[in-house]
């Protein structure tokens, strides 16, 4: 009865929304169980519901080292809360209800379609199924990789690490458990030169990271590129840029001493996780502030649409560098693998660059005065809050209450998406205005 009258109060926007909140609420209040805490005294509401939003929105910034703070049962509802937001909660309750052979009806085909940014509702159905199946499949045969290392450092318990590790990577969510035995927050730095861990991880994150729609037309075409959508062309070449040109220049700038091998995998894995990932293999703190400023650009772009990764998405970055191209060669329409794109999305893409900047810069500001931190540092953190990454400096557990709301209000829409809040909070079915005169206006 409460469905029936929702779904035709809200719009498939609205849904999505409260679905997210619903879900963050009820983590926090498990959270808040004694049970879920070593020693049972229970979590604060703000320490629940921190680190709730931050799962489910597959961050990784905690106030609570996980593995010192949280039990085994807390680290259970971490795990669930990371694997339902990773993969989206429209979309593992649609899978639920096909495994079941229930009808999916066309106002969730609609929200399914909005909620893993497919670009038509044909077909929709299957593609959701394709994608839970495919995520189960890849997070249990990374769990497999992972493994003999740690069964072989940890015994029985590397089993659970695995597990928990996996789906964290594959959601792109940053959450570890290393922490009682590496040192608090030390996230995967004692494995840095450990190829067993650090390659896995990192497939791990990147697999997540480029999107369903990819993997789909990948399983449909194999490796004919060509045959490709033009989307997938994009995600995959924007990608693997962002991976390659990142690493080279860590390696020559940051990464430049020591045996070449713990270098390449430092570089590799700090070229990759700020992808919207939130691990690291090496002391942020010690990074150059050029270094710094490359993390927080990656952490701006982050994944790409229809992934378990946030950001503003690969394919944003592509079309605002199409646009600058086109714009430069004096071309009227911006064109990509051959196609052209249309003048809405590049409004989109440029809309999308201003939330992603404006919003953590003056997030950045008032926790800077709120905390008397340097601005810096706070940037670092609010990016890393509206990118999903879950990468910090080391401040995140020090914050005020107020600070952390912040925090709070931008991981979860870095992870729902600025348009998706856009378009529930504004009636986008009313009339557009007529035309009106046009006039020039230098720009530049």
């Amino acid at each position: 009865m409460v469905i029936q009258f929702l779904k035709k109060r809200l719009s498939s926007f609205q849904m999505i929304i409260l679905g997210f909140l619903l879900l963050i609420l009820v983590g926090a209040m498990l959270l808040m169980c004694p049970v879920s805490v070593n020693g049972g005294t229970g979590a604060s509401l703000e320490e629940a519901l921190f680190t709730s939003t931050s799962a489910v929105c597959v961050t990784g910034l905690v106030v609570r080292d996980t593995a010192e703070y949280w039990s085994v049962f807390g680290q259970t509802v971490i795990l669930i809360l990371m694997q339902i937001g990773g993969l989206g909660i429209i979309s593992v309750a649609a899978f639920f209800e096909i495994i079941s052979g229930r009808k999916i009806s066309l106002f969730q085909r609609s929200m399914l379609q909005d909620s893993i940014s497919a670009p038509q509702i044909g077909g929709i159905v299957k593609l959701t199924g394709f994608a839970i199946t495919t995520a189960l499949i890849i997070e249990m045969t990374g769990t497999l990789f992972l493994l003999p290392d740690f069964c072989k450092r940890y015994g029985l318990k590397g089993i659970w690490m695995s597990v928990f590790h996996s789906v964290s990577a594959f959601c792109n969510a940053g959450f570890d458990i290393n922490g009682d035995k590496t040192g608090s927050f030390s996230s995967l730095t004692y494995f840095a030169a450990d190829p067993g861990i650090v390659i896995p991880v990192s497939f791990l994150i990147i697999i997540g990271g480029i999107g369903f729609l990819t993997w789909n037309d990948i399983a449909v075409n194999r490796l004919h590129f060509n045959r490709y959508h033009m989307q997938s062309k994009v995600v995959l070449v924007t990608t693997g840029i962002l991976i390659v040109v990142p690493m080279l220049l860590l390696l020559v700038c940051e990464y430049n001493e020591g045996p070449l091998k713990e270098r390449i995998l430092l570089s590799l894995f700090q070229a990759v996780t700020p992808r919207t990932a939130g691990f690291n293999t090496a002391d942020l703190t010690n990074m150059s502030g050029a270094g710094l400023m490359l993390l927080i650009s990656l952490m701006l772009i982050g994944g790409s649409p229809g992934s378990t990764a946030g950001g503003m998405k690969t394919t944003t970055l592509a079309v605002l560098f199409a646009n600058a191209l086109a714009v430069f060669q004096r071309k009227k329409g911006v064109q990509m693998f051959g196609r052209r794109i249309e003048d809405s999305t590049v409004k989109t893409a440029a809309t999308l660059l201003m939330m992603y900047i404006t919003l953590p810069v003056i997030g950045a500001a008032i926790i800077s005065m709120t905390d008397r931190l340097p601005v810096e540092t706070c940037l670092f953190e609010t990016v890393s809050a509206i990118g999903t990454v879950g990468l910090s400096l080391g401040i995140t557990a020090s914050l005020s209450t107020l600070s952390h709301m912040i925090l709070i209000l931008l991981m979860f829409l870095g992870r729902v998406g600025g348009l998706t809040i856009i378009y529930a909070a504004v009636n986008t079915k009313k009339a557009e205005l007529a035309n009106r005169p046009v006039e020039k206006i230098i720009v530049g």
